[in-house]
């Protein structure tokens, strides 16, 4: 009986957690996922290093080293780049639309930059700063002003 309690706890928990994480974007699930596995391996390597198994332990640490270290690059990657930390809001700031001055600094343009050079900057920014690439809603609703602004 105790066992199908667990079972249905857990079970709950499950479904918790997955609905919390229905809405998160990739990264942060990666992100978890890496804590979660670089916390379990060395808790496990520990355990095995206090019941005096310490080849398992230094095997387990290794294994880890290996398993772990592509998925740190690779989170560490997707928070890299120029611009405001995905998920940040925007700075503080007064009333009114982007001037002209500000799009070109946000596209990375100098100004009096043609329709063409706006188009491929924006097309070029976007495809880093999209959120179903795991980019920011916000630096892509800014790309997508500043466009806008230039453009008319």
């Amino acid at each position: 009986m105790l066992f199908l309690l667990l079972g249905a706890a857990a079970l709950v928990v499950l479904m918790l957690l997955l609905g919390a994480f229905s809405s998160a974007q990739v990264r942060t699930i990666k992100a978890f996922g890496l804590w979660v596995l670089v916390i379990g391996g060395v808790l496990l390597g520990a355990m095995l290093l206090l019941t005096g198994r310490g080849a398992a332990a230094l095997g387990d640490l290794v294994v880890l080293g290996m398993v772990a270290w592509p998925w740190l690059k690779e989170v560490r990657s997707l928070r890299g780049g120029p611009g405001p930390r995905p998920g940040a809001g925007p700075p503080p700031r007064g009333r009114g639309g982007m001037s002209r001055q500000e799009a070109y600094e946000v596209l990375g343009l100098r100004p009096g930059a043609g329709e063409e050079e706006i188009r491929a900057a924006h097309r070029r920014l976007m495809r880093a700063a999209h959120p179903d690439s795991g980019g920011s809603d916000w630096l892509a609703s800014r790309l997508n002003q500043a466009r806008d602004t230039l453009l008319g």
